[in-house]
Formats: C-alpha cells, sequence, structure tokens
C-alpha cells in the first residue's frame, strides 16, 4: 500500500505525459491525499492533507490515475481528493463552507468497486457532465478498515433543488441502485455522525 509521502513523490514523474496535442479541460483541477493512518500526537485535523498534483489536461489526469490515484492502492485510514483547483477539500474552505456532501460507502473487501466509481465520479467532474457543475467542489475516496466511502462535495446544501439533480445524476454515473444520502457540513461539525437531510 502506498503511502501519502510515496504518492506525492510519485505524481509530477507520472504526469509527464509525452509531448505532443494535448486535450484542454474546461478548468483545472487538483489531486490531494491525506494521510491519517499516524496520525501525530495532538496534532490539529488536516496537518496531514498535501496537494499533490493541478492539472488541465485529459493526458495529465490519465496519467496520473494510471499510475498513483486509485483508492485501492492507498493505505487504511488514507483520502485521495480531487478538487477544483483553489477549492481546500476542507469544511473551513469558503466554497465549502455552506455546502455538504453525498456519499456512498462500500464493503472494504472490494476495492475495484471503490475504484471504478471513484474513476466514473472523476470522469464526469473533469468531463462537465453534472448539470449544476457550478455547484460542485470536488470527490473524496475514503479507505478504511471495515468499510470505504466515496463523498461528492457540493457548495450550496440549502438549494435542495441542485443537491437532489446532482444526486441523481451521481447516481446514474456511478450505477447503484442503493439509497445515497446528502449531509450538511453544519450537521456533521456540530453533531458528528447525522442523519441525511436529502435521499435519492
Amino acid at each position: 500500500m502506498a503511502t501519502s509521502e510515496e504518492v506525492v513523490a510519485a505524481a509530477p514523474e507520472a504526469a509527464a505525459p509525452e509531448a505532443g496535442l494535448k486535450h484542454k479541460l474546461e478548468r483545472k483541477w487538483t489531486f490531494w491525499c491525506d494521510n491519517q493512518s499516524k496520525p501525530k500526537q495532538g496534532a490539529a485535523w488536516g496537518t496531514s492533507l498535501r496537494k499533490v498534483y493541478t492539472f488541465d489536461t485529459v493526458e495529465e489526469f490519465w496519467c496520473l490515475y494510471d499510475q498513483v490515484f486509485k483508492p485501492s492502492k492507498l493505505q487504511i485510514n488514507a483520502d485521495f481528493h480531487l478538487f477544483k483547483t483553489g477549492i481546500d477539500p476542507k469544511w473551513e474552505d469558503p466554497e465549502c463552507a455552506n455546502g455538504g456532501k453525498w456519499s456512498i460507502t462500500s464493503n472494504s473487501g472490494r476495492k475495484a468497486n471503490l475504484d471504478n466509481m471513484w474513476l466514473e465520479t472523476m470522469m464526469a467532474l473533469i468531463g462537465e457532465q453534472f448539470e449544476d457543475a457550478e455547484d460542485i467542489c470536488g470527490v473524496v475516496a475514503s479507505v478504511r478498515q471495515w468499510q470505504d466511502k466515496l463523498s461528492l462535495w457540493t457548495k450550496t446544501a440549502a438549494n435542495e433543488a441542485a443537491q437532489m439533480s446532482i444526486g441523481r445524476k451521481w447516481k446514474e454515473i456511478i450505477d447503484v441502485n442503493d439509497k445515497i444520502t446528502y449531509n450538511f457540513h453544519d450537521d456533521s461539525r456540530s453533531k458528528g455522525a447525522t442523519k441525511g437531510r436529502y435521499t435519492v
């Protein structure tokens, strides 16, 4: 399993596609890695969060994904993030502060399933397949001992119509029949684990 240090070190090399025609994306995206498997005593949340690589071409994305960014390569208690450049994957970021997230869990024994949902979500994001794309911040893949999780972060939790549209489209993209739920970041901050506000 890759450590966050190995991921950070491998990304620049991985993202050096051969010279030639590049296919530009509509916006820049940034990969982040967070390894909480060995937290330092008293360290604040987010201290292990590392910005790894920013890209804006299809070719860079595939090089990075093929070489480094598969959740199945992560240690337990580590996360991969793909967020719009300029938005940090933190509740405190102004773009995320009033937002929330759609989440789906996957049995930790089914890493291929998590990898597939992660890839399909990333392709939908960088390919601008969501009608409410401006409301999306990014996606997080979290690898845990018993259950892995994929979360799609958005900006305006109170905009139910936008969130329901995003949730329905995401379910279609990742091809799941199970219900998925949306949680407000505010609820998670104040109460820990909370009941979902929206469900599709």
